[in-house]
């Protein structure tokens, strides 16, 4: 009855079940894994982007394909106001998720079967964004050697004449790796001389770590290129809903690929008038939240390296931006059993390395804007564990 895209296994893991028997105790959770900003006791300015909502504009049905002029020029102006880039409102198409965005690139770029090369470790969702557009990911991966790096002579391998783009997270989730200066030239040569498009998904770019703003993609016109961001991240609102693909490249490229996307946003018609007609104030709380953010997660970083430097066993891998930590521990069990073990016995909930496509167990995967005292004494019974 049900197509074959949608045959994934749905049977629980064994680390949902220990979590929902921890939650049904009543026992206090520690949330080391919490992605959710509206729910990690961060201060929002709600009074304007409440106000923002009720535009009388939201009355008026206007069906741009790429979304609201006022609202694509909101996001062109933050580009211009905190990456120094100068885009062409005519070069972003408004979507309601960067999911949304993906499923749009992948449609047109690739047909049934057709790969993509993705990282690993990386976001669990590709899979799931890939089987619904009937897309084959093929992973290339990421090395750790004081550092995370590309690894070109595995993409040489990697790369059939089915292949239509090469997917990079700047920086990656949840290795909290940019893709540095000298990778992007050898992607740009490496996509060139194989005729292959780059998707560059940026939704933590605003979050380095040094606090010095990193050079986007939508700057990239070497081979045809696909931005993604949004608003989940920049200003911490998931529950907006509004985000954008920004495309640049050759211009004969740039100019056919914009045409084919209007089309498809045009059949979805997704984007809603009052969200659109609140872009600017929504973008313009990324000015009150995003210092909070970053406080939050350099501040958790901190305690998680004075804890660890009083033990030898666990090691925290280099991190330059983004919300998350990786740590690597000692291998006396599956990852998915340390897990559930710290779950069921110190009621810490962190996620598994597995989850995000580690080759290997001996991972573990953080959330650092977990409110600070819960990830203090988190971390705590952690370590208490090794």
């Amino acid at each position: 009855m049900f197509s074959e895209r949608t045959n994934w296994k749905l049977t629980r893991n064994r680390l949902t079940e220990a979590l929902e028997q921890v939650v049904a105790s009543g026992a206090r959770l520690l949330d080391l894994t919490i992605s959710n900003p509206t729910r990690a006791g961060l201060r929002y300015d709600a009074a304007p982007i409440l106000q923002s909502l009720s535009s009388p504009q939201a009355m008026d049905y206007d069906p741009q394909p790429k979304g609201l002029l006022s609202a694509r020029a909101a996001v062109a102006s933050y580009y211009h106001t905190e990456h120094e880039t100068f885009l062409e409102p005519e070069h972003l198409i408004l979507t309601t998720s960067t999911s949304e965005g993906y499923s749009f690139v992948f449609r047109l770029l690739c047909n049934p079967g057709d790969e993509l090369l993705v990282p690993k470790p990386s976001y669990p969702l590709f899979e799931f964004l890939a089987d619904l557009q009937d897309v084959k990911l093929v992973s290339y991966p990421l090395l750790y050697d004081h550092g995370w790096q590309m690894d070109f002579p595995s993409l040489q391998k990697a790369v059939t004449s089915r292949t239509r783009a090469v997917v990079v997270v700047h920086p990656n989730n949840p290795t909290g790796s940019f893709v540095h200066p000298d990778e992007l030239d050898l992607l740009n040569n490496f996509s060139r001389e194989h005729s292959l498009a780059l998707i560059a998904d940026e939704v933590f770019l605003d979050y380095a770590h040094n606090r010095v703003a990193r050079k986007s993609f939508t700057t990239n016109q070497y081979v045809l290129t696909f931005t993604l961001s949004g608003v989940s991240k920049i200003s911490a609102l998931p529950q907006m809903k509004l985000a954008w693909i920004v495309t640049s490249g050759p211009e004969a490229d740039l100019e056919a690929a914009q045409a084919r996307l209007e089309i498809i946003a045009d059949t979805y018609l997704s984007m809603n008038a009052p969200v659109q007609s609140a872009t600017p104030a929504l973008l313009d709380q990324r000015k009150n939240i995003q210092p909070q953010l970053l406080d939050r997660v350099l501040g958790n970083l901190a305690e998680l390296d004075r804890q660890l430097a009083a033990q030898k066993t666990c090691q925290r891998l280099s991190v330059e931006g983004g919300w998350y930590a990786v740590l690597r521990v000692p291998v006396t069990q599956t990852d998915e059993e340390l897990a559930v073990d710290l779950l069921r016995r110190k009621f810490v909930l962190i996620h598994p390395g597995h989850f995000y496509d580690f080759p290997n167990d001996g991972y573990l995967v953080l959330s650092l804007i977990t409110p600070p005292d819960d990830f203090r004494e988190g971390i705590q019974r952690l370590l208490e564990m090794g």
